[in-house]
């Protein structure tokens, strides 16, 4: 894949398309040849073994709805391809249909048309010459004229024409407001000839049916269209994406008075016009209003009060409080147990004695049809979850164990000595039919599913999983509340905790390692609210071996980065040996950017640790350069291939000449095409939030003072809990004391309690 060259700036070139090489028809990517009209400046020497002629250039982008000989103008960018040689990077373009005969020939020559090719094409040009377009668009008739040109053909060619010069004059129309050429190419894919009377009379309906084009986008489109500020179309779309942005932060519904006052600094307009629109979007059920309860049915809410949700938020609570419900009121599928009995048995299998608090979550989880059990690290939740499997095996009851994530999966299937799967894998995702085959209709076939890192359950997902317990199974929600809330929208668990309807057992004495591993107990001190640390180190080479928790100083941000890079390729592999620098090595970053955040420590790490070998080859994506050996990170869903946000694996190969790269995932190869490489990122470092629900034999955390926007107690609490074996915390000492002291994680609006309360 081509690298920016080091001298690369905004550059232009205006010229002919001669020759399309490789054009992909999703995404109209395209690698061409060019002919420029002067010789480019600035442009980079050709590799010396090159074939390309000295007159062309190639050039590399998307070029939607060009032909061969047409005229471009092009800006970009200068890149040197390590095998081909200079290249120009197109940013953005504009084309004209060709004026001179050589170029008219070509462009009708190129496969415009079905059934004409170069004959035919000559055929037409020496028949009309510079005139051809002319008489395509006004006079086609003259077409039969031309021997080898009958009624049929000529019919064929005018059709063709008109097409082609329709989806020309749209992308145009397009970019002349600022619509990009991706945002073109999926505008047209959806809309066809439509596209344009649609973006004219409802820019806002892009917004909600393409993915890609977002309000702002169709916002900025329908402003330079003439749209009035505030036009019932923009305050409508406005706060739907409002809602949707509020959606991005956790919340599934919003009090509508602060709803309004975020959708007017929005859209800088009078929120008096929003509060009409609210009442309108709530009538024709685009949005759902929720007043709240009062003890007098005389007594009126006052206005601004109610909870606005989208239909979707609602549905999916709904559908909780729901299952709920019916789980609560049907019997139970175990068999007959003696719970006593069953304890003490587990015990004498376990070789100890549990805590009354222990034996209680055993009793409320075989005997409550729906319980939780929450506490922090070594309090002894897996010791009560491997009891309970043996109990549940040794009395022949169908029990699940699911997680959220493959390794929090794993781990659980590890403790337990029981099969765990995610839960996208348990309910068994239909990419054709857009759902999950176990569903309310077809539950699945279980009578006790056990959810472990419940703390991470989103409301849909939740939802979900739910909706496919059977009626008379039982369902244990096990999680820790102190940790981060889930990526997507919602706080299942506590809110769930908060209704006080369900038996909840909260595990607070910590028995791992008898009480002295130091990542147990600065976990339970953080949550204390208790800054205090042991020593800090001035140096890595000070870090004590023995230790499972170092505090290393570091004076700046490239201070930090340097003895992050310094233990990884250093001491870890030289004092501590047995950690792989790569495989069992976790960098926790609170922020993505920044010198001490993801992406830099990404670039860094790869640097360091997979250094690109002479003769080897890479291919570059949006999220970096990735390379044989790299460690990457699944970014979204993909059921296809079963892979899901989060999943960690290694680039075993690339293919720079296919464009492909294959990753291996647990014990599973995956092919990656171009069109697929940003759902991949570099994963030598992560951030915190990726985190979650997976554990790493070392973890090392950078913790500064630049990252005190993230900086509160859950978040360091979840990152030093990731740790299994060692923790390293790289940073300033005050900017750990500020995380700690900060207990004000954002409070998340949802209406799940009261759906669950009210349907009690």
């Amino acid at each position: 894949m081509a690298q920016p060259h080091s001298s690369a700036s905004l550059a232009s070139l205006a010229g002919v398309l001669e020759r399309i090489i490789f054009l992909n028809e999703e995404n109209h990517y395209t690698i061409a040849e060019f002919r420029p009209d002067q010789p480019p400046a600035h442009a980079p020497k050709p590799a010396p073994d090159s074939k390309a002629r000295p007159d062309l250039v190639t050039i590399v982008g998307a070029l939607p709805s060009v032909e061969c000989g047409e005229t471009l103008h092009l800006t970009g960018e200068w890149t040197h391809h390590a095998q081909h040689g200079a290249q120009f990077k197109i940013a953005t373009f504009t084309s004209q249909l060709p004026s001179s005969v050589y170029g008219i020939r070509k462009y009708l020559g190129s496969g415009l048309v079905p059934g004409i090719g170069k004959v035919y094409a000559n055929k037409i040009v020496d028949a009309l010459g510079t005139d051809t377009f002319r008489v395509l668009s006004e006079e086609s008739g003259k077409l039969r004229d031309i021997p080898g040109i009958g009624k049929k053909r000529a019919t064929a060619i005018k059709q063709a024409w008109d097409e082609k010069r329709t989806e020309r004059e749209l992308y145009i129309f397009l970019q002349t407001y600022g619509v990009t050429t991706s945002q073109c190419v999926k505008l047209v894919k959806h809309y066809g000839a439509q596209a344009k009377p649609i973006l004219l009379e409802q820019p806002y309906k892009v917004a909600r049916e393409i993915d890609g084009i977002g309000f702002k986008t169709a916002d900025r489109i329908a402003i330079n269209l003439g749209f009035a500020n505030d036009a019932p179309p923009r305050l409508d779309a406005g706060l739907l994406y409002a809602l949707e942005t509020l959606q991005e932060d956790g919340h599934t519904a919003y009090r509508e008075a602060d709803l309004i006052d975020y959708a007017a600094e929005l859209l800088t307009t009078e929120g008096r016009y929003l509060e009409a629109r609210i009442a309108a979007l709530v009538e024709t059920k685009a949005i759902v209003r929720h007043w709240p309860q009062t003890d007098s049915p005389l007594v009126k809410p006052l206005p601004g009060s109610g909870l606005i949700q989208l239909p979707h938020n609602e549905r999916a609570e709904e559908k909780i409080a729901a299952t709920l419900t019916r789980l609560t009121r049907v019997g139970s599928a175990l068999p007959p147990i003696k719970t006593d009995a069953a304890v003490e048995w587990a015990e004498k299998k376990a070789g100890f004695t549990f805590a009354d608090l222990q034996r209680t979550a055993l009793k409320n989880a075989l005997t409550s049809k729906i319980s939780i059990l929450t506490g922090g690290p070594g309090t002894g939740k897996t010791s009560i979850l491997r009891a309970l499997v043996d109990i549940l095996k040794a009395k022949k009851v169908r029990v699940h164990l699911a997680a959220p994530t493959g390794r929090a999966a794993q781990r659980l299937s590890e403790t337990t000595g029981g099969f765990a799967s995610t839960i996208h894998r348990l309910l068994k995702y239909d990419p054709a039919g857009g759902g999950f085959t176990a569903n309310e209709n077809a539950p699945l076939a279980t009578d006790f599913l056990v959810l472990d890192e419940a703390s991470m359950l989103d409301t849909r997902l939740a939802s979900a999983l739910l909706q496919a317990v059977p009626s008379r199974a039982h369902l244990l929600l096990v999680g820790d509340t102190d940790q981060l809330p889930s990526v997507g929208a919602g706080n299942v668990l506590k809110d769930l905790i908060g209704t006080e309807h369900v038996p909840v057992t909260r595990l607070s004495v910590i028995y791992r390692q008898q009480g002295q591993s130091q990542i147990v107990t600065t976990a339970h001190a953080i949550n204390s609210g208790d800054p205090t640390l042991g020593a800090v180190l001035p140096e890595v080479s000070s870090a004590q071996v023995w230790a499972d928790l170092n505090f290393i100083a570091a004076s700046d941000t490239e201070d930090c980065v340097r003895k992050v890079i310094e233990l990884v390729t250093g001491f870890i592999p030289q004092k501590l040996k047995w950690p792989h620098p790569i495989h069992d090595v976790q960098i926790l970053a609170p922020m993505h950017k920044g010198v001490a955040g993801v992406g830099n420590f990404n670039t860094q790490l790869q640097a360091a640790l997979n250094p690109l070998r002479p003769g080897a080859r890479a291919l570059r994506s949006v999220h970096g350069e990735y390379r044989p050996g790299d460690k990457v990170i699944q970014l979204r869903n993909n059921y296809d291939k079963s892979l899901f946000n989060g999943d960690i694996g290694t680039v075993v190969a690339v293919d720079a000449e296919a464009g492909t790269l294959d990753a291996k995932f647990d014990d599973a190869t995956h092919v990656f095409d171009r069109g697929e490489f940003n759902d991949l990122a570099l994963a030598y470092a992560i951030s915190i939030h990726k985190s979650q629900g997976s554990e790493y034999p070392v973890v090392i955390v950078p913790l500064l003072k630049a990252h005190f926007m993230m900086l509160q107690r859950n978040l360091i609490y979840t990152a030093i809990t990731r740790g299994k074996k060692k923790v390293f915390l790289v940073g300033e000492p005050a900017a750990y004391a500020m995380a700690v002291r900060n207990a004000e994680s954002k409070t998340r609006v949802t209406h799940l309690k009261e759906k669950i309360l009210a349907a009690k």
